[in-house]
């Protein structure tokens, strides 16, 4: 019985060791195809002199600029309203972690490219499609990829945050005290420098509003069976774990995402 099993465990060890060798032979097989074939591929980004400074300079521009560019666009549409009152609901509920983040970010995403559609449609009919067909060059397709962008956030844009902005970049000798009847077909000159931040701020002081008005309701069943289970002497016992089943049930009773949805869409059309 010992010599057999002596046998079994060299059998495995063999057996392991034809296996790593096996797989470590087809790694360096592997390696040696990817050095050949890299060995006869250059990038050339300039030997740093004045003649090719320039083109390296605009190539590393060029990748920062798409770095930032997801960024740039979740801050210039409906993305950082939708995420903040999603993120706002779920604590007022007090689900921890459900719905899941991925799952927040997943419906602002789509509501987003839904309350877009109409801009998108615009930029598309405008500059993308003269542009590909070569009626317009590169620069004038971006300055009218620009104009739907800017009517969308100047009229979602509080005129107190744009004065703000205007009055920081030193632009009010040109615009002066914008206000609630300020046509936005002026403000299309402003760039996106001074548009942007004011949109953003905008944005999180409506985002915290709406918020707010959420914790309303939630805060009032809190405080409803905190209040009974204090006076029936059961002080021990969580209030928000009572209260967690109250809320939710509120929630669905009143049918509050397909509120919420319907008041964040029509908040921006």
């Amino acid at each position: 019985m010992e010599m057999n099993c002596k046998k079994t465990i060299l059998k495995k060890n063999c057996l392991k060791f034809l296996i790593s060798f096996g797989i470590t032979a087809l790694l360096m097989l592997l390696l040696s195809v990817i050095q050949a074939e890299a060995a006869s591929f250059t990038v050339d980004l300039g030997t740093g002199t004045a003649d090719n400074t320039g083109g390296t300079l605009d190539l590393l521009v060029l990748f920062g600029f798409i770095a930032l560019l997801p960024s740039m666009l979740i801050m210039m549409t409906s993305f950082t309203r939708i995420v903040i009152v999603l993120s706002f609901l779920r604590n007022a509920l007090g689900t921890q972690q459900s719905p899941p983040t991925q799952v927040l970010i997943s419906i602002a995403l789509i509501l987003t490219l839904f309350i877009m559609s109409p801009v998108l449609n615009e930029i598309n009919e405008t500059a993308y499609k003269p542009y590909q067909e070569g009626q317009i060059q590169m620069d004038e397709a971006l300055e009218k990829a620009q104009i739907p962008i800017k009517k969308f956030m100047l009229a979602q844009t509080k005129p107190k945050e744009l004065n703000l902005f205007l009055e920081v970049s030193g632009n009010t000798e040109r615009f002066r005290n914008v206000d609630e009847n300020q046509n936005p077909e002026a403000l299309l000159d402003l760039g996106l420098e001074v548009i942007v931040p004011a949109f953003i701020t905008s944005e999180l002081k409506t985002a915290f509003a709406i918020g707010f008005y959420l914790f309303i309701p939630f805060l009032i069943i809190d405080m409803v069976v905190s209040s009974t289970l204090m006076s029936m002497g059961m002080v021990m016992l969580p209030p928000s774990m009572i209260a967690l089943p109250f809320k939710i049930m509120m929630f669905v009773v009143v049918d509050g995402w397909s509120m919420l949805f319907n008041s964040l869409i029509r908040g921006f059309r």
